[in-house]
């Protein structure tokens, strides 16, 4: 039988999840001792330990639990710490029915109920919904029980599908809460659909945002748990391998290898080129033009060092800080510091978007070539060998002097011996400047491995990014087609509106934010302030990192960052603030704000960026995005209506949904209350 004693001596199945797992028969059966033993087993399998009041709560929760589901349906499944590897942490209790899940969490050493346990617990019942395909379009109902204190009171709701708000209450009192939701489901939902036996096996694959990932690949955890909700994804791990393979390569052969990894926006290519830095069993590192993620990342890595070394920030901050770096800094040691080169693989952000000459020449460094001419020579200065990881987000470019595939494909003609490896889409384009070559020359081998075509950012849909590219290119009737009841994006004229839904939205440990245009200057007449990039580096890293009621945090909602802070980086739920650089009149409109007025773009390749800005912006959030359209003023010329209710009225006609007034928490426990 599941957790006898008789069974300590042989590892559990390992299609079993939980350290526990059984129907409410078999668990009102068996004896409280043997669980807790079994769950002593599992702990001494997976840490090589098991303390003494661990063992005792295991028995307290058990007893807990044994009293609160003595009259519910035999058939049920209760599970026992099972694991959520995107939080690196156990549930404590997860109870199947037919109609809900409920995700409990005990607190019983604690005095009493408070904020973080119900912040916990929801978050952990969102991860369910997000991750595990078995609870994606079920009720979660996440429960905190707690020994003392007065549990907040929640209104009855019928949160179907999604997590309910959190309920708390006592141990004596969780039989009445478990049997009262269960006559509420039972008279609201005739028949369930939940699929009891098969719960626990189903496929929970968390798709981490880039810092989380960034923390758990340093601490030697690889891509393979790192997976898309959505199970026929599987390119992101095929990419990896086709990198550390090539690392491989260059090393048993003594050659030079460049590769070049192309997808589409929030495909996984950042995540690829992380893994590979981490994993290469040689010096690396992750080199990119966006210093906010450098910031970020840094900062990030530097903090869990600190706290899981018993060491300073400031040593910390050394022991990280090479292995994810500024292209700038990795240019001024190696050209104009001429330091050492320990690095023999460097993993280059967005290569598409290196320098040409002419940019290079005016930079504060007056290079001497273009950025991939030198970054090329740089590591050929090895003796034995070296790989270069290019990778190439398509529609990424929004700087003027960024040159584009082409640059690099000219400065490898001159340097044949450099051996490349690349996805098929930088010769097929037409698209000049992202053409890696005309033809394809004898040193390429073509890898189909190295392109990431499903999108895996938006936890919600993988068609987030299609219906972003097809509203940027004007074309209404294909962005309505990708339009689906599960579209992220939403369309509202009030900035207030906006400002509550991303607060309702962004519930458990779950991140919001403001985004706009750094060209969106008239939004100051609203409020917003379009300037993130002149934040010095650690403000930007606690806009990303702190979390509300910190008012430095991004959850504050009042400063939004840019393109040119947020490329490379994500948040869970997105407020777009579009501003009048870039209008719909039948076709899309770049403008410049200078003195009073807007100024027509028209040269160059300004149209380009400035939509390629949109698309940045718009594919930021892994779950909701919100645009917000202001109203305007018709006295003002600057901020004419007309013009944001075109730009309204396209995306309503492409798909977005117009948003709805935010249901308001219930209780101080209920959804969104860790916000005011």
């Amino acid at each position: 039988m599941n957790g006898t004693k008789n069974e300590l001596h042989s590892p559990k199945p390992p299609e079993t999840v939980a350290w526990w797992s059984g129907s409410l028969a078999l668990f009102n059966a068996e004896n409280s001792s043997a669980i807790a033993d079994r769950l002593s087993f599992r702990a001494i399998q997976n840490y090589r330990t098991n303390e003494q009041p661990t063992q005792d709560s295991w028995i307290e929760t058990i007893e807990i639990l044994r009293h609160a589901v003595i009259d519910l349906p035999d058939h049920w499944q209760l599970l026992l710490e099972y694991p959520l590897l995107r939080l690196n942490v156990r549930l404590d209790a997860v109870l199947i029915t037919e109609r809900a899940i409920f995700v409990i969490e005990f607190k019983t050493m604690k005095r009493s109920f408070d904020k973080a346990a119900r912040i916990q617990a929801e978050d952990y019942a969102l991860d369910l919904r997000d991750f595990h395909a078995g609870s994606r379009h079920e009720i979660i109902v996440p429960i905190v029980v707690a020994k003392l204190g007065e549990p907040t009171r929640t209104q009855w709701e019928l949160p179907w599908p999604g997590v309910s708000s959190v309920y708390e209450t006592l141990p004596q009192n969780l039989a009445d809460i478990l049997q009262g939701l269960h006559r509420k489901f039972v008279e609201n939902i005739p028949v369930g659909n939940i699929d009891i036996a098969a719960w626990e096996q189903a496929p929970y694959r968390p798709v981490p945002n880039i810092i989380d990932a960034a923390r758990r690949l340093y601490q030697q955890h690889g891509v393979a748990d790192i997976k898309s909700a959505r199970a026929d994804t599987d390119n992101l791990t095929r990419t990896t391998n086709a990198i550390l393979e090539a690392i491989s390569d260059a090393k048993r052969s003594k050659s030079f290898i460049i590769l070049f990894v192309t997808g589409i926006p929030g495909a996984g290519k950042t995540l690829c080129g992380l893994n590979a830095v981490f994993s290469a069993e040689t010096d690396a590192t992750f080199l990119t033009g966006t210093l906010p993620m450098v910031y970020v990342l840094n900062a990030a890595l530097a903090a869990d060092a600190a706290d899981n070394n018993d060491q300073s920030h400031r040593s910390a901050k050394r022991e990280t800080k090479s292995k994810i770096q500024s292209i700038t800094g990795f240019l001024k040691n190696y050209i104009l510091k001429q330091e050492d080169l320990p690095e023999h693989v460097i993993v280059f952000d967005e290569a598409q978007r290196a320098w040409d000459a002419k940019h290079g020449a005016n930079s504060p460094f007056k290079l001497p070539n273009s950025e991939a001419s030198i970054v090329l020579d740089i590591m050929h200065r090895h003796q034995d060998y070296a790989v270069i990881v290019g990778l190439v987000g398509n529609g990424q470019e929004i700087n003027t002097g960024e040159a584009g595939l082409a640059e690099w494909g000219r400065a490898l003609d001159q340097r044949p011996y450099w051996q490349i490896r690349a996805a098929p889409g930088v010769l097929d384009t037409n698209d000049q400047r992202q053409k890696l070559f005309p033809t394809q020359p004898a040193n390429m081998v073509i890898d189909d491995c190295l392109h990431l075509n499903f999108a895996i950012r938006n936890v919600i849909t993988s068609s987030a990014a299609l219906w972003v590219d097809a509203v940027l290119r004007g074309q209404i009737s294909e962005a309505k087609s990708f339009a689906g009841a599960d579209l992220p994006f939403f369309v509202t004229r009030s900035l207030d509106d906006m400002r509550h839904a991303l607060r309702a939205m962004a519930r458990g440990q779950r991140r919001a934010g403001l985004v706009c245009s750094s060209g969106a200057k008239r939004l100051v007449a609203d409020g917003i302030w379009p300037n993130f990039e002149h934040l010095n580096k650690d403000k930007v890293a606690n806009w990303f990192l702190k979390k509300w009621p910190d008012v430095r945090a991004s959850d504050a909602l009042e400063i939004p960052t840019t393109e040119f802070a947020c490329q490379g980086l994500e948040l869970d739920y997105v407020g777009l603030c579009w501003g009048g650089d870039l209008i719909w009149t039948g076709k899309w409109q770049v403008r410049n704000f200078k003195g009073t007025d807007w100024q027509i773009r028209s040269a160059g390749n300004a149209t380009d960026y400035q939509i390629n800005t949109y698309r940045v912006l718009l594919t930021r959030a892994r779950s909701n995005t919100i645009v917000w359209v202001p109203e305007g003023d018709p006295n003002d010329k600057t901020r004419k209506p007309a013009e944001f209710d075109g730009i309204a009225s396209l995306l309503f006609a492409c798909g977005a949904r117009p948003l709805q007034e935010p249901r308001r928490p219930t209780g101080d426990g209920a959804a969104g209350s860790l916000f005011p």
